[in-house]
């Protein structure tokens, strides 16, 4: 169920987590949009040639997904920030899960903190992050 105003927002809510299309046609029509096709992001063999352990995704695409997140949950959202953390690469053509819970909530600028999660098929977190998202 989609969230509309801060006052349907519970601390320590589970924002409904879904599956990013990271495919390999998604990400170059990604990389195309945003003048980034480097073999690091579009050819698997180019990637581990590097030492990569394939095409990875570009992490402004990681932080959309993360924006993505937010706005299935609450359509309506201003997001105001987004930190991200990269740990690990998160490799194309694999499933990752993407989640978010709340974390804190201001009644008086009604902005609420989410913390950020995706996650390999493995569990194994590749991206972190936390948004402030105003309702």
């Amino acid at each position: 169920m989609a969230v509309d105003r801060y006052e349907d927002v519970e601390f320590g809510e589970e924002l409904p987590e879904f599956t990013p299309d990271i495919s390999m046609p998604k990400v170059v029509q990604f990389t195309q949009a945003a003048q980034m096709n480097f073999g690091r992001f579009t050819d698997h063999d180019e990637a581990r040639k590097s030492g990569l352990p394939g095409a990875i995704v570009p992490g402004i695409m990681s932080q959309g997904i993360l924006a993505a997140l937010i706005h299935r949950w609450a359509p309506t959202a201003q997001i105001q920030k987004i930190d991200t953390v990269f740990r690990a690469p998160l490799v194309v053509d694999s499933a990752p899960t993407c989640r978010g819970v709340v974390t804190d909530m201001d009644d008086e600028s009604r902005i609420v903190e989410i913390d950020l999660t995706l996650c390999n098929e493995a569990g194994e977190t590749r991206v972190l992050g936390t948004a402030l998202v105003r309702l």
